[in-house]
């Protein structure tokens, strides 16, 4: 195992995805992941049966709810793709995995199986370490504090125009996505213990109890503090590369710079439970 930075990241090798973990094997990817946040494995020949088998050794997978299904008889995998003429790619904004969710998922694993020559590297940021950096009076305020998360501003009516610019992409909106859950701005991790910062650009819209001018400003400041650079760790994407993060603890963003080349990736998402209050 190679760590990529300090704080957040290890790449793992020696691992063939394509076949089943032994106990063992398991234990060493999971403990990485526990440590790491994000581990990477190069060069991986998956099926697609043999990426959802890998997924549900973490635990049942999770449907995107807004994404259509693009594989009938796969309805787990998440396709996630640009053509020449994309404008735009998915997920450009720091954001953690549908937490708009009453159960917002474990973990996602993200395989490359197209990737431009260059661009659209995936940042990766550790939200325990955001949390442990603020100060202990913004950390003892946060701790009594719940987020409004809502899928209104991704993929709401209101959205289509944006999402008709993802050439290569087809995305439904619906009203459905202006549904609001409520959760602790502070979780606590259900494996490690440990307290991560738990809002994010694309879903956090307001906190629970402040009027929006009130919630604003506070939220603008933990968006810029959870994603600063000494948090984060970049992946340049090459075909086969598989990544899987821990949606509790981490967000994520790729850079929208894909214009003119083809990528294509599948995703299965690993379910999760509600989060739990850091008091």
């Amino acid at each position: 195992m190679r760590k990529l930075t300090p704080t957040i990241g290890a790449e793992i090798f020696g691992v063939d995805l394509s076949r089943p973990l032994g106990n063992q094997q398991f234990q060493e990817v999971h403990d990485a992941l526990m440590d790491n946040l994000v581990v990477f494995f190069r060069d991986q020949k998956m099926t697609i049966d043999q990426h959802k088998d890998f997924g549900r050794r973490f635990g049942p997978l999770h449907v995107h709810p807004n994404a259509p299904i693009a594989i009938p008889e796969h309805p787990e995998i998440l396709v996630i793709k640009a053509d020449e003429k994309s404008k735009r790619v998915a997920g450009e904004e720091w954001h953690t995995d549908v937490s708009c969710d009453l159960e917002p998922p474990m973990g996602s694993i993200l395989h490359a199986i197209e990737v431009p020559p260059y661009g659209a590297d995936t940042l990766f940021a550790n939200q325990a370490l955001a949390f442990a950096t603020l100060s202990p009076g913004m950390q003892r305020m946060l701790r009594g504090l719940d987020a409004v998360h809502s899928a209104r501003d991704a993929y709401s009516p209101k959205m289509q125009g944006i999402h008709d610019r993802f050439e290569g992409m087809t995305v439904t909106t619906s009203e459905e996505a202006n549904v609001t859950q409520v959760h602790p701005v502070v979780r606590r991790h259900a494996e490690t213990g440990a307290d991560t910062l738990f809002v994010n650009q694309q879903y956090t819209v307001g906190l629970d109890g402040f009027w929006p001018h009130e919630a604003r400003p506070i939220l603008d400041r933990l968006f810029a503090h959870a994603t600063q650079d000494s948090f984060t760790c970049r992946w340049r994407w090459a075909p086969g590369d598989v990544a899987f993060w821990d949606n509790r603890a981490v967000q994520h963003m790729v850079m929208g710079d894909v214009t003119g080349h083809r990528r294509l990736m599948h995703r299965t998402t690993v379910a999760g439970e509600a989060p739990i209050p850091a008091r």
